[in-house]
């Protein structure tokens, strides 16, 4: 082991040396089971409590049964929110200022950009642990790689994890080209999947494994991180759940963002007042798509509904399994999505094109969603899916603004429209858990006098700050300031009333431009209190993505091109033989 690793290991057991508490609460009341439910890329409106077409009957009950809350933020990326979620604390604070993909070279390595847990970070799993918890997570993890960065070194017992920002959903392969293969690990060792393989019900199935085998520690409390690929790209699902939703988008993503905000409205998840303000000029009109690429985007949104109800009948299954055994009564459910919906289009990327070609996807309408199809739903059907503008990547509220979902006991039925943010998770969890805050201090705060019913117990007068590769967003009272850099905006930072105007239609900087001011200067504060770094001059993520892919192809198939190049020179040494035979004078 490492020194650094040592090191670790004894900051993390001071810290929750003092977390030990007792078995049961105060009253003698056991402790609450803990289960937290991510889903990947799922838009504010996507689920059906929420407003969405899929069919998600297991969720939504235990949305009419706990609180639902209308003003739940998270980060712009997969592995700062999922590091947030898990400790409490700001990304950069975690090492997980970003995600590997986008990091620049300039910033690697660097402070809080490390793309890895930290020395000195300690997780929600730590923490439920060092206070008699079990422990398991099966799924997502893409929070670092290798020895010392996986869930068994962060305070799982048990883990299956995939360590990467997404994975084929039928078989053990990559995704796209920045990886050579899918790698999954069981606790901390590299592991393989099994024949029979589909994300969303493996996921499901090895925790119900972990919890069966642990027979010895049984009557302790758990802890289950289950982290889905649905639906992260590949958007992939079985044939039996895509096709309740034939000809359900064939009107267009125009037409289904004006009816998800209209739902949304109904619902009493949106004020009714607010308008969900023009498209962005970078979006296609469904109108200017020929027949075909109008079919082919329908039947992949078809799959993406597909897939959340996949998830959704498997997560049945889990709660079904906890009923059998007398313990979901007992048990905190939380549901949320890491970022708001993924707008990636990968065939723009002749690179990747020639890739899907390499290694076999296709985007066939006949077997769209089934192995070996490659699905994504693009920008425009994103933006439809998710609050006010634009997608995931962004702090605009499409990136932000996600569903939130706690139930369990002591949790009555309830909307809450009160504004919540994903480090306020683990301080809430673990105060449930009757697990004592220690160091190192989280930036979230326990939700639960809110749960309660007595009083809010953020205050939303705080300035509450986000920053992820460049996109910037601080929120204050009833006010957002944002920044969007190029290419989706233009880098200035504008003002927005957020409860007024979810849809962030009207910029009031110039009209309240002391608000604006003061904003400013808190976002500056937080950028030094947590230590956001500057991109270099004309840094674009997906740009970066794509030149981070291209070296990462070079390094998985320099093979391919050093065969390529042998053949080259071949033909080329061919060429120059046979030119010179038919072009030297015979001697006579």
């Amino acid at each position: 082991m490492g020194l650094t690793h040592i090191c670790r290991a004894i900051m993390i057991s001071a810290a929750c040396a003092f977390a030990a508490p007792a078995v049961a609460q105060q009253g003698g009341a056991p402790r609450p089971n803990i289960v937290v439910i991510v889903i990947d890329d799922a838009g504010f409106t996507d689920l059906g409590a929420y407003g969405g077409e899929a069919r998600t009957p297991n969720i939504d009950a235990l949305a009419q049964r706990g609180a639902q809350f209308s003003r739940y933020y998270s980060s712009p990326l997969c592995s700062p929110s999922r590091a947030m979620l898990l400790t409490g604390m700001d990304n950069h604070r975690t090492g997980h200022a970003t995600i590997i993909e986008v990091l620049p070279p300039e910033l690697r390595g660097r402070p809080g950009y490390t793309m890895r847990l930290e020395p000195g970070v300690v997780t929600l799993a730590q923490r439920l642990r060092a206070g008699g918890y079990r422990t398991f997570a099966t799924g997502k993890w893409h929070l670092g790689h290798g020895d010392g960065d996986l869930p068994n070194a962060h305070g799982f017992d048990r883990s299956f994890v995939l360590d990467a920002s997404g994975a084929d959903n039928w078989e053990e392969r990559a995704y796209m080209p920045f990886y050579r293969t899918a790698d999954w690990f069981e606790d901390g060792a590299r592991a393989h999947l099994p024949e029979n393989f589909y994300s969303s019900a493996f996921i499901v199935d090895r925790m119900i494994d972990y919890l069966d085998h642990d027979v010895a520690r049984r009557e302790a409390p758990f802890f289950a991180y289950l982290a889905f690929q649905a639906v992260h790209i590949p958007v992939q699902a079985p044939r039996e759940f895509t096709a309740h939703y034939r000809g359900v988008y064939d009107s267009g993503w125009e037409y289904l963002r004006a009816r998800r905000w209209q739902r949304a409205q109904e619902l009493n998840l949106l004020p009714a007042a607010a308008q969900p303000g023009a498209a962005h000029a970078s979006l296609r009109p469904w109108e200017t798509l020929t027949p075909d690429e109008q079919a082919l985007y329908a039947r992949s949104m078809e799959v993406h509904a597909g897939m959340l109800e996949a998830m959704d009948h498997h997560i049945g299954r889990f709660l079904d399994y906890l009923e059998a055994r007398g313990l979901s009564e007992n048990t905190i459910f939380v549901v949320t999505s890491d970022n708001g919906p993924e707008p990636s289009l990968p065939i723009a990327e002749p690179d990747f094109t020639r890739w899907m070609q390499l290694v076999g996807y296709t985007r066939r309408l006949e077997n769209l969603g089934e192995r070996r199809s490659f699905v994504f739903i693009g920008p425009e059907w994103a933006n439809a899916t998710a609050t006010g503008q634009l997608f995931k990547f962004t702090s605009a509220e499409g990136g932000l603004h996600v569903p939130f979902i706690i139930a369990g006991p002591g949790i009555a039925s309830q909307r809450v429209d009160a504004r919540a943010f994903v480090t306020d998770v683990a301080p809430t969890l673990l105060e449930r858990a009757g697990v004592p805050l220690s160091e190192p201090a989280m930036d979230g705060v326990s939700l639960n006098g809110l749960l309660s019913g007595q009083t809010a117990t953020r205050d939303t007068s705080a300035p509450l700050g986000v920053e992820v590769s460049g996109h910037s967003a601080l929120y204050r009272g009833d006010n957002k300031l944002v920044r969007t850099p190029r290419p989706l905006g233009d880098g200035a930072w504008r003002l927005y009333n957020i409860a007024t105007d979810p849809g962030e239609t009207t910029d009031l900087a110039t009209q309240m431009p002391d608000i604006a001011a003061s904003m400013l200067a808190d976002y500056q504060a937080y950028a030094d209190r947590v230590g956001v770094l500057d991109l270099p001059p004309g840094y674009d993520p997906q740009a970066q993505v794509a030149r981070n892919t291209r070296m990462k192809t070079y390094q998985h198939y320099w093979w391919v091109l050093a065969i390529l190049g042998v053949v080259a020179l071949t033909l080329l040494w061919g060429v120059v033989r046979l030119a010179r035979m038919l072009f030297t004078p015979k001697r006579a």
